[in-house]
């Protein structure tokens, strides 16, 4: 009897020590044998992931692991560079605290994206919807006037399809010159309002979005009220979003930002700054294992941020932008809310959100503004001939995977 008291005791006690070890492990402490005693120092955990994952993951120029991996680290400041073949680098700075988990979170780009076409008519005036899944665009190049109208290209159609030009027409030329029109969509993106300018005259026609429109509706004598209608509803969804905030940020929000766009969760603003000023702290303390990135909290009067609203982070963006042109910069958010396309310079370029990995993926011709993200964020959107102005452009995708 006596004996297997002896063992079971035994046993509780290993139990004991190894699930003590294991939490001791799990806060980031280490316990190290030094002049044959043992001494427990505590050190922060790095989680190193990667899209593509495989990728070697690089302390201060030493190859230290590969992704998708954690690492201890004792407390301090590093240099951590994510790279894999056939990728550009992601580096980034980051701060690891003792007994906290830190986070090295890369997404790497091509250095050599593929091109694809997805339309072969010919378009113009290419216009994304608000939810960012559908283009709509004019076609006049056509010998066929039936060919020539309005098409609306769905984002989230079958891949295969989208690749070979598959876009639904939604009114042709029969009625009006419908080619040559300029396009917006209503805040819903369920109609196209269709403005057709001929000398001094324009004529405004409402379009449903989803349907061929034999009899387009002309709305020209009441397009004041239509317009309203559409701002109201606008005004009512970005108020709507400033007044899910806490008290102390709305303040902040109304009193120091023009909004210029929400990412996809409304977790980060994307602004201009209205006025210089000093960002008091919204969380006190600041969150721990939070993006370690240098911020920003004096801000500058017109220049361009990112308000972090769940870790209460102020990034810079850009300082002194170029007056608002058609060739001035444009920042769109990617779907996966970490991420920016930055068109400016005849580039385009994709950023992270805290300002860091600003990365140039195409430098050839095309034009301005018409740039838009791909839904499932593995491309982009663009418009261009491909420099031969003897052809009328097409949508392009660039690969970001």
């Amino acid at each position: 009897m006596r004996k297997q008291l002896f063992i079971s005791l035994g046993i509780l006690v290993f139990l004991f020590l190894g699930t003590l070890i294991a939490i001791i492990y799990a806060k980031g402490y280490q316990i190290d044998f030094k002049q044959g005693r043992p001494e427990i120092s505590g050190t922060g955990l790095l989680v190193a992931t990667s899209i593509p994952d495989g990728a070697q993951v690089l302390i201060n120029d030493h190859l230290t692991t590969a992704t998708n991996n954690t690492i201890n680290l004792a407390p301090g400041t590093y240099n951590v560079a994510i790279q894999k073949e056939g990728y550009y680098p992601w580096h980034k700075t980051i701060q690891v605290q003792k007994e906290v988990v830190s986070k090295a979170t890369a997404t790497l780009f091509p250095n050599a994206p593929k091109l694809e076409s997805i339309t072969d008519l010919g378009i113009n005036n290419p216009a994304i919807d608000p939810s960012g899944t559908k283009i709509a665009f004019t076609v006049a190049s056509q010998s066929a006037n039936s060919k020539n109208g309005i098409y609306v290209l769905s984002m989230n159609a079958n891949p295969l399809l989208t690749l070979q030009g598959d876009s639904t027409q939604i009114v042709d030329d029969s009625v009006d010159n419908f080619s040559t029109a300029t396009l917006s969509w209503s805040p819903d993106g369920q109609s196209i309002l269709a403005t057709i300018t001929n000398g001094n005259r324009s004529t405004n026609y409402i379009l449903s979005a989803t349907s061929f429109n034999s009899s387009p509706q002309d709305v020209t004598e009441t397009l004041s009220t239509l317009s309203d209608q559409w701002t109201t509803q606008r005004l009512e969804k970005a108020n709507a979003r400033i007044a899910s905030l806490q008290a102390n940020l709305k303040a902040i929000v109304q009193n120091n930002f023009t909004i210029l766009s929400w990412s996809p969760d409304e977790t980060k603003i994307l602004y201009t700054a209205s006025q210089s000023a000093s960002l008091p702290l919204v969380i006190n303390p600041p969150l721990i294992g939070a993006d370690s990135t240098p911020q920003q909290r004096n801000i500058e009067k017109g220049d361009i941020y990112v308000y972090d609203i769940k870790e209460d982070k102020n990034f810079l963006l850009l300082a002194n932008p170029a007056p608002e042109a058609e060739n001035g910069p444009k920042y769109t958010w990617m779907p996966d809310n970490r991420h920016l396309l930055f068109v400016h310079d005849k580039r385009i370029d994709i950023v992270e959100y805290d300002g860091s990995n600003d990365t140039t993926m195409y430098a050839g011709p095309f034009f301005d503004h018409f740039v838009f993200p791909w839904p499932s964020g593995t491309k982009f959107v663009m418009l261009t001939d491909l420099g031969n102005t003897d052809t009328t452009p097409n949508l392009y995708t660039v690969g970001l995977q």
